[in-house]
């Protein structure tokens, strides 16, 4: 062997030697970051170890939305544990694996071929923790792994220059309404043109069948008429009416509950929101541009009392689409879902919250509405959550910081474990609409299982989930929401919807800062006290959770 040889073996021999103790004597630790070299090594092997025919197989399927749905399913059930529900690794089992679980949506993955990463998902990945989900996890046609090679692709990050291109289309796009979008997007606009978002406020004019009840049997306050009627507000739990007057509309003074069928009164009682105040006690002189509007609209223009769209169009979450129309790509229109889990929540916060803008009045008025926020923007720099100081009761909150009155989704997720962990208000609902309550991704428990099966980390830590409920599966008892969900929230006398702080409030709460608790709401003939002594006799749960 010539001499350059044997030097180069012996340099080799001492870098392994010396690699090895450095190894040894920081411990074998799978908390470790690999070290450079190591990735370069690991990746590079892989990428050897992909035979070549199956580096250069294409995707046969379609990235079509109902294919998009169902690959984001197989990822939830098979992946999320691992790479976390957006793919970014950030998961407990993820970070705590060596090496980590990558980030999908880096060019790391993003820059393998299809084949490379079908391959990978169906062998796994020796000396890591990527395992083999080929037969029997996956169809023998490898449907379901094409369909994870789409998820991946999906959920790539937007590359620095498509970031800059968002920011420059953000100044100079204007709106063109959810319409525009039909033609590419047929199929999710079919879907969210049936959903309460697109359908909130409503002209009889136009939809004369918006009004549920018959006007004439108002039995609670004067009468009006449909021709008296310019707008209609809501069809799921409440229905109200709105009167135009020059270029403001006005509340009528009686509104439906959907839930009960019956006329109840509507009007801002004193000390029942912050506006209150500085409005006269007449609903003909509260115009709903600074109290309702904003949310029910795509960029209302308080100047003009203009809108580019009523209802929850496309463009509220979005932004403008102009650019998007003209020339499709990822760089000129907005996706939460490619936004830090900040970003993406705030989304649905600008309008699923109780707060106030930072500026009070805007020439003249009080807005309930973050004026001036756009999707993309940080909402913390026009809006505020609105304030609670813990053991007192407010209009919004119940002592513990639980909210009790309606649009308060936003107040309660925030504090949530689910909300310092990443979670995104899109991972449970899709506005683009499904079939399932509250546009759902899944049927309730369906959902909450993809995350939370018995004997999960995230928990319940039981075998199965009667022995964490304590109730027959499949009863009303055994749901999810039944207890960290519960329907306390008022959205009209005597109709409530679900807290979104994912906490369980127990009846020692109830007896303590009178919080209503699933317990006793659902088992209506018994005592805070029977409640308590029935949980301290439930084996798996902390004794020191129950006061």
């Amino acid at each position: 062997m010539k001499r350059w040889g044997i030097g180069l073996l012996i340099l080799l021999a001492i870098f392994a030697i010396a690699y090895g103790a450095a190894v040894i004597r920081r411990g074998f630790s799978a908390a470790d970051q690999p070290s450079g070299l190591e990735r370069i090594m690991a990746r590079a092997v892989r990428k050897i170890g992909i035979p070549s025919r199956a580096r250069n197989e294409k995707n046969p399927l379609p990235a079509a939305p109902e294919v998009l749905a169902e690959a984001k399913e197989r990822f939830s059930d098979r992946c999320a544990n691992c790479h976390g529900s957006n793919g970014n690794g950030d998961s407990n089992i993820g970070q705590n694996l060596y090496p980590k679980a990558p980030d999908l949506r880096l060019p790391a993955t993003q820059h393998l071929t299809d084949g490379e990463i079908h391959y990978i998902i169906k062998n796994g990945v020796r000396l890591t923790g990527m395992p083999a989900w080929g037969n029997p996890h996956i169809a023998q046609d490898d449907t379901d792994a094409w369909k994870l090679v789409l998820f991946v692709r999906s959920i790539a990050s937007l590359t620095p220059q498509e970031q800059s291109q968002q920011a420059a289309v953000s100044k100079s796009a204007h709106y063109v309404g959810s319409a525009a979008c039909q033609k590419c997007h047929e199929q999710i606009y079919e879907h969210w043109k049936r959903t309460p978002m697109a359908n909130v406020v409503r002209d009889p004019r136009e939809h004369p069948e918006a009004i549920i009840p018959n006007l004439a049997t108002n039995n609670v306050s004067k009468k009006f008429t449909k021709e008296d009627v310019s707008f209609v507000y809501g069809s799921v739990w409440k229905q109200r009416y709105f009167t135009k007057i020059g270029d403001d509309y006005f509340p009528e003074p009686a509104q439906w509950d959907v839930t009960n069928h019956a006329w109840k009164p509507y009007f801002v009682a004193k000390g029942s929101d912050w506006w209150e105040p500085f409005y006269p006690p007449d609903n003909m002189k509260r115009p709903t541009g600074p109290t309702c509007d904003g949310c029910h609209s795509v960029d209302y223009n308080i100047q003009t009392k203009k809108v580019a769209e009523w209802n929850v169009g496309c463009e509220k979450c979005h932004g403008p689409g102009s650019e998007h129309l003209e020339h499709p790509t990822r760089g000129n229109i907005l996706n939460p879902s490619r936004m830090d889990y900040v970003a993406a929540n705030d989304s649905c916060v600008q309008c699923h919250s109780q707060g106030r803008p930072l500026t009070n009045p805007l020439e003249g008025n009080y807005y309930d509405w973050p004026v001036g926020y756009h999707v993309g923007q940080n909402l913390r720099d026009y809006w505020q959550l609105e304030d609670h100081k813990l053991g007192e009761q407010s209009f919004t909150h119940f002592p513990d910081g639980t909210a009790h009155k309606n649009r308060m989704q936003g107040n309660d997720f925030v504090q949530s474990v689910m909300y310092r962990r990443g979670v995104t208000c899109f991972d449970c609902h899709d506005v683009h609409g499904t079939d399932n309550y509250a546009q759902l991704r899944k049927p309730v428990d369906k959902l909450c299982l993809d995350c939370h099966e018995p004997g999960s980390r995230n928990g319940p830590r039981t075998a199965t989930l009667e022995e964490h409920t304590h109730h027959k599966e499949g009863s009303t008892g055994s749901q999810c929401v039944a207890c960290h969900m519960p329907k306390i929230e008022v959205t009209i006398p005597g109709v409530f919807v679900s807290a979104h702080t994912f906490e369980f409030i127990t009846p020692a709460m109830t007896d303590k800062y009178k919080i209503p608790n699933p317990c006793t709401s659902c088992h209506t003939d018994k005592s805070t006290a029977w409640a308590t002594e029935a949980l301290r006799q439930w084996p798996e749960r902390s004794p020191w959770r129950i006061n």
